[in-house]
């Protein structure tokens, strides 16, 4: 046992602890396995544990699979920071009252060799988003000087009082430190209607942790955040679709004109787009304008998966198809944004199509994101319309290693890549 990982609970004071009576238990879909060695890591700086409300730890002994034996004792996960990937989920017995879990990814974490691990890898190094490159104090400053410069500027607004200093978010700080990548919000509308959606949940017990952004930004306000940063900033890059806004492709005609007019005023830099994929067509016409990058984004290449989790309201997984042949067919450096869950993602029938649809697309980039939502909400709804993803998986550092193997030219990470121009 000493040189195995074991279980961590929290007491009801919430302190956290590691049972050690208890080898560590990793999950994927609804199997439970030891943690396997190899596939730990330190915890990462930046990551932050959650307390599991009414769901036991759950880990194992000479018996097999055991629930922690003491009462008033909580499972325990990590949340990681960005750029690492889980690979296991959270073991634990759920009460049959346990509340719903808020909109996180639930990483399995152990105790080993005297600290915290988890089972992870890091897929990008690029320090764009580490917390130790952003001075708040600074932030604060520039965000100040920004508004004071641009008074009747909403989207400068919006971004510096909301997304950088209410949400933290590191775009929106780049923006205002004139570095890297700027966001542009432009849609508080959706044509999709996620589960995991982090900007608006209408119905139900978990709560979006960000609100979108309330009003249609005109080309003029685009153009006074967008030009000086392409002229000014490092790596410049601006990028229409946030986490604070719907589907930017519902005001394609804006960005479409903004995009023509911020090229009039400069070359510098690129102009990115992240997005659902839902309209084809919208999108051969912005690279019409000028865009040089996308990165759409997908839970699964199984349609009645990604239906189920999108829930799209107009359009359909062949439109998704559509746009990703579009963009690579225009040029574009094109993302895939692949929302991996372990138990599904590496499902050998997922295998099968995604590997499928990188044989299609040949996209130049897969960020390995993790899905952020209760793994037993994922998996009642993944079940429902494919029972046989429940019954095994080939683990999430295999398949990672066979898609690395079968397409070696595919560039993976996290983050939309740094160039100052499209390769």
């Amino acid at each position: 046992m000493r040189d195995l990982p074991t279980t961590v609970v929290a007491n009801n004071k919430g302190k956290i602890v590691d049972w050690p009576g208890l080898v560590a238990a990793g999950r994927s879909g609804r199997v439970l396995y030891p943690l396997a060695q190899a596939n730990l890591i330190p915890l990462p700086k930046d990551s932050k544990l959650y307390l599991l409300p009414d769901r036991r730890a759950v880990g194992f002994s000479g018996t097999g699979v055991t629930v922690c034996p003491e009462a008033g004792f909580s499972a325990v996960a990590a949340f990681l920071p960005p750029g690492y990937t889980a690979l296991s989920l959270a073991a634990f017995e759920r009460d049959k009252k346990a509340p719903q879990l808020p909109l996180y990814c639930y990483c399995a974490v152990c105790w080993h060799q005297g600290k915290f691990h988890v089972p992870a890898v890091r897929v990008d190094t690029d320090p764009k988003h580490d917390p130790s490159k952003f001075d708040l104090r600074e932030v604060e400053k520039q965000v100040k000087r920004l508004i004071k410069k641009y008074p009747h500027n909403r989207l400068i607004s919006h971004h510096g009082l909301v997304c950088a200093l209410e949400y933290a978010c590191p775009n929106a700080a780049n923006l205002f430190l004139s570095r890297w990548e700027a966001p542009v919000a432009v849609s508080g509308g959706c044509n999709a209607t996620c589960r995991g959606c982090i900007s608006e949940q209408k119905a139900g017990p978990v709560k979006a942790p960000q609100k979108r952004v309330e009003f249609v930004p005109t080309v003029d306000e685009i153009i006074e955040l967008g030009v000086p940063h392409l002229e000014e900033a490092p790596l410049a890059m601006v990028s229409f679709g946030q986490g604070c806004e719907g589907e930017p492709l519902l005001q394609g005609k804006l960005i479409e004109n903004a995009i023509r007019e911020i090229r009039k005023r400069t070359q510098r830099g690129i102009i990115h787009l992240n997005t659902n994929g839902s309209k084809p067509a919208v999108v051969a016409r912005l690279i019409e304008a000028g865009l040089n990058s996308i990165r759409v984004s997908l839970n699964s290449a199984r349609e009645p998966i990604y239906s189920a989790y999108y829930r799209p309201r107009g359009y359909s997984f062949g439109d998704v198809m559509e746009t990703l042949r579009i963009a690579r067919e225009g040029g574009l450096w094109v993302s895939l944004n692949y929302l991996t869950f372990p138990g599904v993602t590496d499902d050998s029938s997922e295998f099968a199509a995604f590997s499928e649809l990188l044989d299609t697309v040949r996209p130049r980039m897969i960020q390995w994101r993790n899905l952020n939502i209760d793994p037993d909400v994922y998996m009642e709804m993944v079940e429902k319309v494919c029972p046989a993803s429940r019954l095994s998986f080939a683990g999430m550092p295999n398949i990672m290693r066979r898609i690395r193997a079968r397409f070696p030219s595919i560039k993976h990470g996290y983050f939309n890549p740094s160039f100052s121009r499209p390769l």
